[in-house]
């Protein structure tokens, strides 16, 4: 990355439950790995970058998966705003953060209807890969990407 310093992360804790289901212990978990430990990870990252200004990144992979898994769901709401918080208040340091929401990739956690419900919903026909994730994650982590900050970016293939 030619003396780009990054940060990527991607926690998951995750469940199938909803509002009524969700218990407390299960909510508390969520926010622990895909909130509370962003933020931790985030916040040292601050406190020790000593790279050139500029070259600071922060990418944050996300999910906007609610119905049917809450606690995943707002937790990552969580993770996302504390990733675009960090945009504006390390910009004096030169650091970009951003949140990828990658929509369904195919990383083997779907069942076979699953993945059959969602290959015909995004116009291209398939559903992503991590490869698809990592692509834009490269160019946020390049040179040309240091102009993107506090955004949040669907690399989704046009799922909705």
């Amino acid at each position: 990355m030619g003396g780009i310093t990054a940060l990527v992360m991607c926690h998951c804790e995750s469940v199938d439950s909803g509002l009524l289901d969700t218990t407390v212990e299960s909510f508390d978990r969520h926010f622990a790995v895909n909130a509370r430990a962003v933020w931790l990870l985030i916040r040292e990252y601050g406190l020790r970058f000593r790279g050139t200004h500029g070259a600071g990144r922060i990418v944050s992979l996300s999910s906007d998966h609610t119905v049917g898994n809450l606690p995943y769901g707002a937790s990552k709401g969580a993770l996302d705003r504390i990733t675009l918080a960090a945009a504006q208040e390390f910009a004096h340091l030169g650091v970009t953060a951003n949140v990828i929401n990658p929509g369904p990739a195919d990383t083997g956690w779907m069942s076979q209807e699953e993945q059959e419900s969602c290959i015909g919903r995004p116009p291209l026909g398939r559903l992503g890969t991590p490869r698809d994730a990592a692509h834009l994650v490269d160019f946020l982590c390049s040179p040309q990407g240091q102009w993107i900050n506090g955004q949040l970016l669907k690399s989704n293939g046009g799922f909705d």
